[in-house]
This record gives C-alpha cells, sequence and structure tokens, in this order.
C-alpha cells in the first residue's frame, strides 16, 4: 500500500458539541476548547488559520456544526465532515476505547492524518437554503403522522378535536413548505433544468427532484460508483477465509438512499425498463429488497448519467451495459 503523500502543515481534529469545540492539532499534543458560538467560531478560525493546517475533521452533529463549517469554509481551510459511526470505529480500531470530548478530538485529529478524508465544498446559499426546507419539511411530515394516528386512537371526545385541529394545521404547513419548495427550485434557471431532467424519468417525482438537488449536488459530477458510496447504495463484501457473507449497503446519506429506494418502488410499477430489470432479478432468485436495492442503484447511475449529459429521459439509458 502507498503511503499518503506528506502533507505541508498539520492535521486538525474537533469535536463539536452544542456549547463547546474542542481542538486536538497533530503531529504534537497541542489541544484547546473554544465556545461554540459566534465569538468562538471567530477565535477559533483566526488561530486555525495561522496554522495553515492541511486538513480539519469533525463530526456531523445533528447541525451544530454547520455554523463552524461555514466559517471554515469562507476562510478557505480545507475541511471534512464525516459520519460519526465512522469515526467511531476508527478510534475503536486504534484502541481508543474511552470516550470525552478531548478523547475525540484528538481521535479526529489522528483519523484525518491517516485517512484523509477528501473535504467537501460548502453548498451555496441557495442550495442550503433548500436543504433546510426539506428537513422542516421531513420533520412536519412526520408530526403529521403522528398525529394522525392518536387522532385515530383517541375516543371521541375534547382531546380527539384538539388533535384534529393540530392536524389541519399541519396539513396547511406541508402545503406552504410544498409550494416554497416547488418556487425555490423554480426560481433558479439551472436548478430548473435539472429539476426537468430528474422528473422526466417515471418514477422520479418533486420530492425525489428536491432531495437530489439539496443533499447530492455532486449528482452529474461524479462516477457512478462514487456516488453510490455517498447515497449509501454500495455493496460492501462480508468475506472472511473461505466463508462469503452476504453484500450489504450501509453508511452514506441516509435521506437520499431513502428518496432512491421510493423511487426505485414507483419505477417497478411505472418505469418499463426498470421494472423489467427487478422482474429479471425477482426470477434470479433475489430477494425483493435486495432488488429494490439494485434498482435503486441502476436509477442513481441513469440520472447521473442525464445530468452529466444534459440529456432527458431516455428508455435506452435503463438497457444493461
Amino acid at each position: 500500500m502507498t503511503a499518503p503523500a506528506p502533507a505541508a502543515g498539520p492535521f486538525v481534529g474537533i469535536d463539536v458539541a452544542k456549547d463547546s469545540l474542542d481542538v486536538h492539532v497533530r503531529p504534537g499534543a497541542l489541544a484547546f476548547r473554544e465556545a461554540n458560538g459566534e465569538a468562538g467560531i471567530a477565535a477559533l478560525v483566526t488561530r486555525l488559520a495561522a496554522l495553515a493546517p492541511a486538513l480539519i475533521v469533525l463530526e456531523a452533529t445533528g447541525g451544530y456544526q454547520d455554523p463552524l463549517v461555514a466559517a471554515l469554509a469562507v476562510a478557505r481551510l480545507p475541511v471534512a465532515v464525516i459520519n460519526p459511526r465512522q469515526a467511531r470505529r476508527f478510534a475503536e480500531a486504534t484502541g481508543q476505547l474511552a470516550k470525552a470530548d478531548r478523547i475525540d478530538a484528538a481521535a479526529l485529529a489522528h483519523f484525518a492524518q491517516a485517512v484523509r478524508p477528501q473535504p467537501r465544498p460548502l453548498p451555496d446559499d441557495a442550495t442550503r437554503a433548500l436543504a433546510a426546507l426539506l428537513a422542516r419539511r421531513r420533520q412536519v411530515l412526520q408530526m403529521l403522522l403522528a398525529e394522525r394516528q392518536r387522532h385515530a386512537a383517541q375516543p371521541r371526545g375534547p382531546i380527539q378535536r384538539a388533535i384534529g385541529r393540530h392536524v389541519a394545521y399541519l396539513e396547511r404547513e406541508l402545503g406552504r413548505l410544498d409550494g416554497d419548495l416547488g418556487a425555490a427550485v423554480r426560481a433558479s434557471p439551472a436548478w430548473r433544468e435539472r429539476d426537468d431532467l430528474l422528473r422526466s424519468v417515471p418514477g422520479v417525482g418533486p420530492q425525489v427532484a428536491r432531495v437530489l438537488l439539496a443533499e447530492l449536488p455532486e449528482l452529474g459530477r461524479l462516477p457512478g460508483r462514487q456516488l453510490a458510496a455517498l447515497a449509501g447504495l454500495a455493496p460492501y463484501a462480508r468475506d472472511s477465509g473461505r466463508g462469503h457473507g452476504k453484500r450489504r449497503i450501509f453508511g452514506g446519506r441516509a435521506v437520499v438512499r431513502s428518496a432512491l429506494y421510493m423511487a426505485a418502488l414507483v419505477a417497478t410499477r411505472f418505469n418499463a425498463p426498470l421494472a423489467r430489470c427487478y422482474q429479471a432479478l425477482l426470477a434470479r432468485g433475489k430477494a425483493k429488497k435486495v432488488a429494490l436495492v439494485a434498482v435503486a442503484r441502476r436509477l442513481l447511475v441513469i440520472l447521473n448519467a442525464m445530468l452529466r449529459d444534459h440529456r432527458p429521459w431516455d428508455e435506452n439509458l435503463a438497457l444493461p451495459t
């Protein structure tokens, strides 16, 4: 295995909490903490800019990392946001079983130096706004489904009527969010073209197209295998010695994977080439879920080629190569 090329600057790991930012720098043992707020982030960016790091790594922590990532990107510092599970498994593999903020920061710095994940460019303001709208729509939809279940289970009376009023409010809010999402997509000529291309495929509706626009901006710009890994649709081997385990998918962007899975489910009914692909997989003895994942992966490859070539849906795109 070829060793990574030497880097010009140090490697930085940052453990992000709601109120604090724990920092560790490798090589060496420099470690410090800043508040996770406007003043603390500004001080941290200034300090890191002076170090000229080769790479900064931090975990995705439910949105607490977003202001810091934006500030680092604006300062043109190389930053990569990684999956917390990936970071935890790396720490365990290197013998670090204890868990604390400063320990996690040191493990992230070690991860940055050893693995060197690719820094991901910061999405533009419009893409972040669309992603925020989509996230809010998912939240409202989850609340709406839960309230509908409570309404159905509640006996008639004042509590059921109160739940019914909340259900009506959430339905109106969902409609407003759908309108805002549609307006955001149609306001951008570039997004309008990409949206039209995506929705020309039978099985890809407006919600799936919006998820892909906001959550997978690399679509049309990367090879299919890399995109499959980003979407969590790449099968990973589970072999050991003479044993050959079942290939499984995991990791990636769960929102994108769910959207493509639902699109594949619709495509097996309304997209003739992908429906034939699905039936052929079933005929070969594949489980339905395995066949659907394979269709979702093929759909992703097709969508990637369409956006790359600015080419609308053509049934010949779905033919096996």
